[in-house]
């Protein structure tokens, strides 16, 4: 199963669903290549890599980066976004594949007690879609949003 979390400039959320993904993965012994990505390509935020760092999870070597920068970029099975602006631009993927949008918030900008709720949140729906992917389901955008603890109000 290769995933690919998409957002708008790789710097925070997409990097820590990476970051998460990996680690329920490994955790369930889910064999999964995971990637993020954004429509644009800018920096992975100091402060995502401090409140993964607090929940184990080294971000410190990832890099931002685009579609263009990826391996065999037509070639995952699931691609997962989460940012609404990421979603609008995420129709111009071309390949076949399996498509998901969860909306989190941005964190950016805010303080930390924010970017642990988004992680924890961001942590919870990585969770429940490595556990659903293992037990041969394909879950739907409400219950990824409803494990996230998140509400889907647009």
């Amino acid at each position: 199963m290769r995933i690919l979390v998409l957002c708008t400039h790789n710097s925070a959320r997409s990097q820590m669903a990476e970051g998460w993904l990996r680690y329920w993965a490994e955790r369930m012994d889910y064999p999964a290549e995971i990637w993020s990505a954004g429509t644009e390509k800018t920096f992975v935020k100091p402060d995502a890599i401090t409140v993964m760092g607090e929940a184990g999870i080294d971000l410190s070597a990832h890099t931002s980066k685009t579609l263009y920068d990826l391996p065999n970029l037509w070639h995952f099975d699931l691609v997962l976004t989460v940012c609404d602006a990421a979603a609008e631009t995420c129709p111009a993927y071309p390949a076949q594949t399996q498509r998901l949008h969860v909306s989190f918030p941005d964190p950016s900008g805010k303080g930390l007690e924010e970017w642990r709720r988004v992680r924890d949140a961001l942590g919870r729906m990585s969770q429940h879609l490595i556990q659903s992917l293992k037990q041969g389901q394909m879950p739907g955008e409400k219950d990824l949003a409803e494990a996230a603890g998140l509400t889907q109000a647009h």
